[in-house]
């Protein structure tokens, strides 16, 4: 056997600790999963499902109002969401028409087209009017925002408008999503959709919309600036601390909320919704301690940290448009993780599924940085915050 030349040494325990680097560098890393128990639970209705829709709006809006029935009556009530949806269409149509085009004409909406659109045509059951008019077992409305979007722009491009479009658009939406009940049987009782409405019990001027941006001035109102309030809601405008002091004084009186929110984040799935911190990659140093004192296990790394949200981060994602009018839900309660920390229980309309099956659990952090408005009843905003909206002389 040959002597191994000095060389040969060194290049062979270089290769050697190379070796044992590769080994430890394939420790297993976990990341701990989160477990939350369900603190306080608002009375609501079940979890429904948009399918193939653009209406989170009006499924959100119509679950606030659900709540609000429960609250007030006692009663669990299943509105029909498309009900909504085929007034507000009408509505938006003839706008966009009258506006020359120059408005948004799409599936979106806000929670106000919900409280306008009560108001207004009255409420009807989810069973009388389930808007499944067209060879469908879920909702699906591809076609129809085509032709809605199609008919809106022929209207535009002539001259001058026949008396025949109003009747028009009523036939594609009756062949659609269904006639318009004039008279309707619930529950051993004959109502109209306004007659169910006044049964219901609901005063459409107690709902507020809250929001909080710095391009306006605090404890005013405004016309948020989103493509889907085509309706021109005014928001009352709180620092974002007050926003979220709102809500938690619902949950703690007993009053869902209306939760608009941007879902674009990679943070947010239909589990959960957080604002984690950026990982930093460590820098893996070249001394041999390392290299040979790593032991091979598996690590379980602890739940993320979340960013601490500002004003000002809250205002630069919406003029960067990174918060977008995405998505509206219902928060319906308030839980903790396995550490303590506080989230929100969030009813979602995308179905049973998912983890905690239709229902997501949203970080205050990510309420803080990601609403893009909230609607609630008026009761729930907490007194000192009433004071500050009147004396900026805003009635309430």
């Amino acid at each position: 056997m040959k002597h191994l030349s000095v060389l040969s040494v060194i290049i062979l325990l270089s290769a050697s600790l190379l070796t044992a680097q590769k080994k430890d560098e394939k420790v297993e890393k976990k990341q701990k999963e989160y477990e939350f128990t369900d603190v306080k639970i608002l009375p609501h209705t079940s979890v429904k499902n948009q399918a193939s829709s653009g209406t989170c709006w009006s499924f959100s809006g119509s679950a606030l109002l659900e709540s609000e029935i429960i609250r007030t009556k006692g009663d669990t009530v299943n509105l029909s969401a498309m009900w909504v949806v085929r007034n507000i269409y009408r509505e938006k149509l003839e706008k966009y028409v009258r506006m020359h085009g120059e408005i948004n004409l799409a599936a979106g909406g806000s929670f106000a087209d919900v409280i306008h659109a009560g108001e207004k045509y009255g409420l009807v059951p989810e069973q009388i009017y389930q808007g499944l008019n067209y060879g469908f077992d879920s909702h699906n409305h591809g076609e129809l925002d085509k032709i809605i979007k199609g008919f809106g722009d022929a209207l535009i491009g002539v001259r001058k408008l026949s008396t025949a479009w109003g009747n028009a658009l009523d036939g594609v939406l009756d062949a659609y999503l269904g006639k318009i009940p004039e008279k309707f049987n619930y529950s051993g009782t004959e109502y109209t959709p306004v007659s169910f409405m006044k049964h219901c019990g609901l005063n459409f001027s107690d709902y507020l919309s809250f929001t909080s941006y710095t391009h306006h001035p605090f404890y005013s109102s405004f016309i948020l600036e989103i493509p889907d309030n085509w309706i021109y809601e005014l928001s009352y405008n709180v620092p974002m601390n007050e926003l979220l002091e709102i809500i938690d004084n619902a949950m703690n009186t007993g009053y869902t909320v209306a939760w608009g929110a941007d879902v674009s984040e990679r943070s947010f799935s239909r589990d959960i919704a957080t604002v984690p911190e950026e990982k930093k990659t460590e820098e893996i140093g070249s001394d041999q301690a390392k290299w040979t004192k790593k032991k091979q296990e598996t690590v379980v790394e602890e739940l993320p940290n979340e960013k601490q949200i500002t004003q000002e981060m809250r205002q630069t994602a919406f003029d960067n448009y990174e918060t977008t009018d995405d998505h509206g839900m219902l928060i319906v309660g308030t839980a903790k993780d396995q550490t303590g920390k506080q989230f929100f229980k969030v009813k979602n309309s995308w179905g049973n599924g998912g983890k905690y099956k239709g229902y997501l659990y949203a970080s205050r952090a990510y309420v803080q940085y990601k609403t893009m408005n909230i609607v609630v009843h008026k009761d729930a905003v907490p007194e000192h915050i009433k004071v500050k909206l009147k004396a900026g002389a805003q009635s309430l």
